[in-house]
């Protein structure tokens, strides 16, 4: 399949692309709004000239804030334009950025050729940055047509989506070779892209941009001050963060194993997606536990087992608040999310088996000793238990996580300057 027959399949599913949107809304009402920018349509005002960042959701964007954060002092003539495709990245992006006058966000528009150029016409932007692999053929080769250079960010690339990517060479091989920098996270997805047809000049390992994660100390203040309101000082308080479906009944099931030998233990329940929050926090309460949202600022009392973290922004904070960390999206097959937030804010770390979006950080924090896998609420349970027995484990996968961390920084400088060598 070619670009173009690429484009005609594309067109002929747009009826499935509006019955996506309005099933999606249905949860999430967001989703039924300012749909125009989809298709290019009633685009916000916007300074143009400047350098278009694409992170395609919540995690993508708040991988990029760091980086965001340096373009804007590196080139303060230039404005920055943000694009996501989901609500929740949209009001991630927006929030982060509320004060800054030179960031200006829409939706990307979906991959036609006419949508591409509209939105590109609109902006005109003299550098593009797509974070980690959202890669679209039509808005890469307008990019291409008009001089455009495109960069792509922490770039990883798994061996299962290097399969699917080989499946359509006639498509892909064009589009990456129309890509001026690939800043990979490993050597091995490197080769990946290589294969499938990237130019090797452009093909540059600079690590993993997460790897330099810095923490605020007055976040590590605000949670120990809470942690004082709450009177859970000497309680011990776990996390379960970015949970996907199926997941949370079985971190229920841990904490109610857990709560046998530790009555006192408070879990923070963190749902990846904010349109799950009311049916988990139902599932807690039809479950018996004594549950709190985060929202209402309820405060947590010596009764209250499970507190619900059903607000956006959050996460970091909420990882502060906690003594040991589970990171989901990992004991069903969705293949994990950040291990290196907890590990960078001393928690010890524990996760699921299905890691496979992050195989080569995962790697290092457990041949480190900074991270422990689960397969089950049983192992799960047995997990957080032995850390709050143990506090000398504690300490010794905390050391090792922040070592792996400190290692494995330098990734955010050597793309910048690879973006700078773009921008002269």
């Amino acid at each position: 399949m070619n670009r173009t027959l690429y484009s005609v399949l594309f067109h002929l599913g747009l009826p499935i692309i509006a019955l996506r949107l309005w099933l999606r809304s249905r949860k999430a009402p967001a989703y039924a709004q300012r749909v125009s920018e989809r298709f290019a349509r009633r685009l916000p005002r916007m300074q143009r000239g400047g350098i278009w960042v694409h992170a395609v959701s919540v995690g993508e964007s708040i991988a990029a804030a760091p980086m965001i954060r340096e373009l804007l002092t590196r080139y303060p003539q230039l404005p920055i334009t943000i694009t996501c495709m989901t609500p929740t990245g949209s009001e991630r992006i927006r929030s982060m950025f509320a004060d800054e006058p030179r960031v200006q966000h829409c939706y990307l528009p979906y991959d036609f050729p006419w949508a591409a150029s509209r939105f590109l016409n609109h902006i005109q932007p003299r550098l593009g940055v797509i974070m980690e692999t959202e890669l679209w053929p039509n808005h890469i080769h307008q990019c291409a047509k008009r001089g455009i250079p495109i960069v792509v960010a922490n770039a990883r690339l798994s061996e299962r989506s290097a399969r699917g990517y080989g499946r359509f060479a006639k498509l892909t091989r064009p589009m990456l070779a129309e890509v001026n920098l690939f800043a990979v996270q490993t050597q091995a997805e490197a080769q990946r892209f290589l294969d499938l047809g990237a130019r090797p000049e452009c093909v540059v390992v600079t690590g993993s941009i997460k790897f330099d994660l810095t923490i605020d100390p007055a976040l590590l203040e605000r949670a120990t001050q809470l942690r004082a309101e709450w009177q859970t000082t000497e309680r011990p308080v776990w996390i379960a963060a970015s949970t996907h479906a199926g997941e949370d009944e079985i971190v229920l099931a841990a904490h109610r194993q857990l709560l046998a030998t530790h009555p006192d233990a408070l879990l923070m329940l963190v749902p990846r997606h904010p349109e799950r929050f009311n049916s988990v926090f139902e599932l807690c309460e039809q479950q018996g536990f004594a549950a709190v949202r985060r929202s209402t600022s309820q405060s947590v009392t010596s009764s209250t087992s499970v507190l619900l973290g059903d607000t956006m922004g959050e996460l970091l904070f909420l990882y502060a608040l906690a003594d040991i960390a589970f990171v989901g999206g990992s004991l069903v097959p969705n293949g994990g999310h950040n291990l290196l937030e907890p590990a960078a804010l001393a928690k010890p770390v524990l996760s699921g088996t299905h890691l496979f979006n992050f195989l080569e950080i995962a790697a290092l924090l457990r041949n480190a000793g900074a991270l422990e896998e689960v397969s089950d609420a049983a192992s799960l349970s047995m997990g957080v238990q032995r850390l709050i027995e143990q506090p000398q484990l504690v300490r010794t996968m905390t050391d090792a996580g922040l070592g792996v961390i400190k290692a494995n920084q330098g990734a955010m400088q050597r793309l910048l300057e690879g973006i700078g060598r773009l921008t002269r």
